[in-house]
């Protein structure tokens, strides 16, 4: 059914995988102790553990059409006594104009397939830096920056004031609460973590027809910005590696 939902040419095909997989995963993880099983083969969907084994966390897509994905997923709590705690992720992107303009919750998550955790720290709070994939639609792709939390009841909170940097076209709005690339399909551009550097990396854009506001337009330029984890925020590195050597 994994790989069905998300390789099936078929939408019918496609949905109902997707269907029955959600009620098969939530079966399997209501298994005590579920949290230590690791779905090897499932290969075609993101599990991604914390790297203090607090939580993991699922992640994959489905193609609706040609021109538009939705993410599912849900987080696991890693539960002393073996019990499940879960907490769906629903994805409302299709109904968000503004999607890095709040902070949120599991009930109304910006969809991303997630690649990559960064745990940082500031006083005696723990967070957690995702990295996220997005097909988004026929034109264009998305990589996603979101900073996740967890309350005293251990409930998700997704985002918050953590990114500063100068406004230009390539980037979301000020203030905001998760960072996001847009670029053209296919042109790949990176969103990274440098280990040895202890900073996240990412290309610099331009349109490739001097129209910044149309995203699928934009492509890598062959430079690269970065953001470096400094009093609780990330930090824009303008023009990273000729000043970071």
């Amino acid at each position: 059914f994994s790989r069905q939902m998300v390789l099936s040419q078929e939408p019918t095909t496609r949905f109902y995988s997707d269907s029955v997989f959600i009620k098969l995963l939530v079966q399997c993880l209501k298994v005590p102790h579920s949290f230590y099983y690791t779905f090897d083969s499932v290969n075609t969907i993101s599990k991604l553990y914390a790297p203090d084994s607090s939580f993991r966390i699922f992640t994959w897509q489905l193609q609706m059409d040609e021109s538009y994905y939705r993410q599912y997923g849900a987080i696991q709590i890693n539960m002393p006594d073996g019990s499940l705690k879960l907490f769906p992720l629903t994805d409302v992107s299709e109904f968000t104009p503004v999607p890095t303009d709040t902070v949120r919750t599991p009930k109304n998550w910006i969809g991303a397939i997630y690649y990559k955790i960064i745990p940082v720290v500031f006083g005696d709070k723990k967070y957690y830096t995702l990295f996220g994939l997005d097909d988004n639609d026929f034109a264009s792709t998305k990589k996603w920056i979101e900073v996740l939390s967890f309350d005293d009841k251990d409930t998700p909170i997704f985002g918050g004031k953590f990114f500063e940097y100068k406004e230009d076209a390539m980037k979301p709005l000020q203030p905001a609460y998760r960072f996001c690339i847009e670029f053209k399909k296919d042109a790949n551009a990176r969103l990274v973590y440098d280990q040895e550097r202890k900073m996240i990396v990412f290309d610099h854009l331009i349109s490739e027809s001097s129209e910044p506001a149309k995203k699928y337009t934009l492509i890598p330029y062959g430079t690269f910005e970065g953001f470096k984890w400094t009093n609780g925020k990330w930090l824009h590195v303008p023009n990273l590696f000729p000043q970071d050597k």
